[in-house]
């Protein structure tokens, strides 16, 4: 499959999600653009969908999130630029936080954790497979080679408080710097040589002493406290000394009030939480483990794992290991295990397509948007039988005591972190039957005459033209014929979303352009994708901005799915309601796939109506090509 455009998927989304002028904040993770909107209503869900380069598009944990798959960082980049977004991704928002008390966890902690996830899973790899050589004797534990690569690979551990210092800093809007001041404190040598010893005082008040190091909870709620108290102090102090005595005040107070009082309160809530969990895995690792293998990729799909992050990384801490990450592999590789097997049996290329590649993701990199979003959930049973794969897999490494002993993304690669601790052996049978389970229900069961038609590509942006092909467009209502630059709306006009042409519209018959299947009919009735036998997708959007109106005005008169010949009706608008409502009417025709066809040409502007041609569309195989 062609790599997408990443600029022009970047600038679609961006208008997709109504401009850089509802956007409060931007950023991403390994498969997804994770963004917070001002007003989620502006956003067209199923047009961004229809992007060449969009796998999906989630709401979850008060993010709108774009499922891009392994190249969202190279649309990241872009879209930030053309939304004049800072390179820290954050744009001040207008108001407060808003949403029910789970969304805000789960964006609160996705982005503490987002800025560091590719370092934490970098040098965790160094850190299992030194493990394994250690295991193995494949190193000296006590030569210079271990000790240089150890440092590697364990320092971003070590000195865990400092990076989340940073990055909770700019979520709670503190200072960063003496943030990482109060981080480093707790690490300091001289503090973590009395995290043993008894009597330990400040100013005559006992002070409980433990590590910090690697800690994850006590530095979150010690900068949160932070920044309330430098918002406070800068209140109160004259300007003229507020710069030095604010950070001077503030680290003054926050870490002795963070080794007596923050740090030992949430150091046993954490150690709470994390006791609980152990318990369950201890008692009844069958059944923790069929939920944890079971449930983890419908979490990934919500965003919800994120929930789950800092009880695994502080289990890492303090045990040194984690059983909540045991079943996670299964779960991760028994959905690539599905793709495969719909790779096998459909009869779709452009779905193979998707499958493969996706799948060889899944299974060294443990990516597996791609091919859930893509492949398995489209399709409904590949993912249920990749769910059932995972919770008999993860049982299975459950009972097996199975247990990560490094923050790792689950995968083949990844596996030489789980050596540490319980059964490997069990942990690897786990795996091998989830993906038996995932496989082979899906081979003779996951793919049906009904879920595997082969004009509904996983992608739609992706769909095969046939080289050679001529088409002409026919107009889709009566009315004025104008030039596509000429429509005012600048992400039509400027062409990013293909070649076309605008009417003004003389009455509100709307019809087909062309012969085909209608792919895509938005909820609100005001725009509709139909994808022509030549393999030729184009959209018809009725009005600038109509979704709006949420559907007032507008009758549908096909579904998604249905077959249309050129010059059936799909819908009828009442014009005086679109007018009256103050929103522009002109009927938008573009052909969205227009960078794989040959030449586009549209009619001279003037009076058509409807069954006239007013766009010519040629390919060529040399076109499709190149």
């Amino acid at each position: 499959m062609a790599k997408p455009d990443y600029q022009q998927v970047a600038e679609q989304v961006l208008s997709g999600v109504g401009g850089k002028e509802n956007i409060s904040s931007a950023t991403h993770c390994i498969t997804r653009l994770r963004l917070k909107l001002k007003d989620t209503g502006k956003a067209d869900k199923t047009k961004i969908e229809s992007i060449n380069g969009v796998l999906s598009v989630v709401e979850a944990g008060g993010q709108f999130q774009v499922v891009i798959g392994d190249d969202v960082p190279e649309v990241y980049e872009r879209f930030t630029k053309a939304a004049g977004i800072a390179g820290d991704g954050e744009v001040p928002p207008d108001d407060e936080e808003k949403g029910n008390l789970l969304n805000r966890f789960i964006q609160l902690i996705s982005s503490i954790f987002l800025p560091i996830l590719w370092t934490l899973a970098g040098v965790s790899l160094i850190k299992a497979f030194l493990a394994m050589a250690v295991q193995f004797n494949w190193i000296d534990t006590a030569g210079s080679n271990y000790a240089i690569l150890n440092a590697a690979s364990d320092a971003v551990f070590y000195f865990l408080p400092i990076f989340l210092a940073v990055t909770a800093a700019k979520r709670f809007k503190a200072n960063q710097f003496t943030a990482m001041a109060i981080a480093g404190a707790l690490v300091y040598p001289s503090i973590v040589a009395l995290s043993d010893a008894s009597g330990v005082t400040f100013l005559g008040i006992p002070v409980v002493m433990m590590s910090y190091t690697s800690s994850v909870i006590p530095i979150l709620f010690a900068v949160w406290i932070q920044g309330h108290l430098e918002r406070w102090v800068q209140k109160v102090l004259p300007s003229m000394i507020r710069n030095f005595t604010t950070p001077l005040l503030v680290t003054l107070v926050m870490v002795p009030l963070t080794l007596i009082v923050v740090g030992p309160i949430t150091t046993l809530l954490a150690d709470g939480i994390s006791s609980g969990v152990q318990f369950l895995f201890v008692h009844a690792p069958w059944a923790a483990g069929a939920v944890v293998g079971g449930f983890w990729q419908v979490l990934v799909i919500f965003g919800l794992h994120w929930g789950l992050v800092p009880v695994l990384i502080n289990d890492l801490a303090t045990l040194g290991y984690s059983l909540l990450a045991g079943p996670i592999p299964a779960a991760v590789l028994a959905q690539a295990a599905a793709a495969i097997a719909v790779a096998i049996r459909t009869k779709s290329k452009a779905r193979r397509g998707v499958a493969i590649p996706g799948a060889v993701s899944g299974i060294l990199a443990g990516v597996t948007e791609p091919i859930i979003y893509g492949v398995n959930l489209p399709m409904r049973r590949p993912f249920y039988f990749g769910v059932a794969g995972g919770a008999v897999g993860g049982m299975i490494a459950a009972i097996g005591g199975a247990a990560g002993s490094t923050f790792v993304v689950p995968s083949l690669l990844s596996l030489p972190a789980y050596l540490g601790h319980g059964s490997f052996a069990t942990l690897v049978i786990g795996i091998l039957v989830g993906m038996a389970v995932a496989f082979f229900l899906t081979l003779f069961f996951g793919v049906t005459k009904d879920n595997d038609k082969v004009d509904e590509a996983p992608v739609a942006a992706d769909a095969i033209v046939e080289p050679g092909a001529n088409a002409a467009l026919v107009s889709p209502v009566n009315g004025q014929l104008i030039a596509l630059a000429d429509v005012q709306d600048k992400a039509f006009a400027s062409g990013v979303l293909g070649s076309g042409v605008g009417v003004i519209p003389s009455d509100g018959a709307i019809v087909s352009p062309v012969t085909g299947t209608v792919i895509t009919a938005f909820p609100a009735g005001h725009a509709y994708g139909i994808r022509s036998e030549e393999g030729i997708e184009v959209l018809i959007h009725i009005g600038i901005d109509t979704v709006s109106m949420k559907g007032d005005g507008f009758t549908p008169q096909v579904a998604k799915g249905d077959h249309v010949s050129a010059g059936d009706p799909i819908a009828s608008v009442d014009l005086k309601k679109v007018t009256a409502a103050g929103f522009d009417p002109t009927v938008i025709m573009v052909v969205t796939n227009s960078k794989k066809l040959g030449n586009i040409v549209a009619s001279t502007p003037g009076q058509v109506t409807v069954g006239v041609p007013v766009l010519s569309v040629s390919t060529s195989k040399e076109q499709l090509v190149g």
